[in-house]
């Protein structure tokens, strides 16, 4: 069903335009660029069923759903080519958004901006991914880096390669994120022994290590916010 078949009170795109954005919820806001379902299946029960659980089949918010890969999204029954290549755009467009404003001010005057643009580009990966955001002198966002895959431990991601990055971005300083895919954020062991390695080696090319940040599906945790830096 389209959008212009469902009851009238019940068509997002009316509802956006005489009420605006925010008067809408995720799914309605979501439908807007579906703009058809399935048979059996409007396109507001579609949108709804991409924000559901995993256990539901869906991707867990919007937080998930902006984090999925072309693969994830191929797997849905009824995302064809042509809403998959909509949706990954909206997903890219958020990415990009999120890191322009990283790169037009610095880092500490919106920290929640650093915390969501990590999310969209790390929460929802499978598997574990080390990245780094290298700063420039005023602390604004140079490049964002996936340096290591896998299981992240200090052996496992090498000091000297970020380094290596940091000298060829003329990085000042830089902050160093990476996932849970477990969904907890608490940092391990492993992650506060790497922070002191790299933190340690960084220092002797006089880079600093702002913060280590920890993402999940939903949630983020900065090292430095709650002392562990």
């Amino acid at each position: 069903m389209a959008l212009q078949d469902l009851p009238t009170d019940a068509q997002p795109r009316e509802k956006l335009l005489a009420r605006g954005p925010a008067a809408l919820a995720d799914a309605e806001l979501l439908a807007i660029v579906l703009r058809t379902g399935l048979a059996g299946c409007n396109v507001l029960q579609l949108a709804q069923s991409l924000l559901n659980t995993p256990s539901q089949g869906g991707f867990d918010g919007l937080a998930g759903l902006l984090s999925a890969s072309a693969q994830d999204l191929a797997r849905i029954k009824g995302l064809g080519p042509a809403k998959r290549a909509e949706l990954l755009a909206v997903m890219e467009l958020a990415k990009r958004a999120t890191a322009q404003q990283l790169r037009e001010r610095t880092v500490f005057t919106d920290p929640q901006a650093v915390r969501h643009h990590l999310q969209l580009c790390l929460a929802q990966r499978p598997h574990e991914v080390f990245a780094v955001l290298f700063l420039d002198s005023q602390n604004r966002l140079i490049a964002l880096e996936e340096l290591f895959h896998g299981s992240l431990t200090a052996t496992a991601v090498y000091p000297r390669e970020v380094l290596l990055r940091a000298l060829h971005h003329q990085a000042s300083a830089l902050i160093l994120a990476h996932n849970h895919p477990s969904g907890s954020v608490q940092p391990s062991p492993a992650d506060s022994e790497l922070t002191r390695s790299l933190t340690a080696a960084l220092a002797l090319v006089d880079v600093r290590v702002l913060d280590h940040v920890i993402v999940g599906p939903g949630v983020a945790l900065s090292m430095a916010e709650e002392g562990l830096l």
